[in-house]
């Protein structure tokens, strides 16, 4: 059984948070790999996700429920599903929270779940579950946090070069920009 407990903090009001995380199309959106597909009838719909284990790759394919209980900012979510190849089922459930986080518009995300696989992959996923585990909660991260600023978002820089980057840009962006009393001066100044 591979466990799953992450918090996850977000730079974004939790209403904004809300509505990336309680939308399936978004979360999918954040998570490498993972494609929503047809939705049911019964407000299930389909999903897969490849997953890569060292040099090798595994699709799997679930069938999702989600449900969401919005005036708490809360969310269950049940999957079932296999491996492409057949060899490998996996039942996971999981529930996830929006709070507010220490600051001023600042959100966290608390994620608690289990993951229970059967099948001849099982042994090799579960070995690589605390590393995979990390490695897509960073990558989740990252696109929820450049989700939830905006379409102006950019992603966050790696290292100190990048982040030199960036402010660097920023820096540039700002003053590019006229500020409100030049404008002002030198409209009203022509007449």
């Amino acid at each position: 059984m591979i466990s799953i407990a992450e918090e996850i903090a977000v730079p974004s009001p939790p209403k904004r948070v809300w509505e990336i995380v309680s939308s399936p199309s978004e979360v999918v959106a954040c998570i490498n790999g993972a494609e929503l597909g047809e939705a049911h009838d019964d407000g299930s719909f389909d999903g897969t996700l490849v997953v890569k284990f060292g040099a090798m790759k595994v699709a799997f394919a679930a069938r999702v429920a989600l449900d969401l209980t919005e005036s708490e900012h809360e969310g269950r979510l049940a999957a079932r599903g296999k491996d492409g190849q057949g060899g490998t089922r996996f039942t996971a459930r999981a529930g996830f929270r929006v709070t507010e986080g220490d600051g001023p518009d600042e959100s966290r995300v608390s994620v608690l779940g289990e993951v229970q696989l059967k099948g001849r992959l099982a042994p090799l996923v579960e070995s690589g579950a605390g590393a995979l585990v990390s490695r897509m909660t960073r990558e989740f991260s990252a696109q929820l946090i450049q989700r939830c600023a905006g379409a102006e978002a950019v992603a966050p820089p790696l290292g100190p070069l990048g982040r030199l980057r960036a402010w660097w840009t920023r820096f540039l962006s700002r003053r590019q920009k006229p500020s409100p009393s030049r404008d002002s001066a030198t409209s009203g100044g022509g007449r």
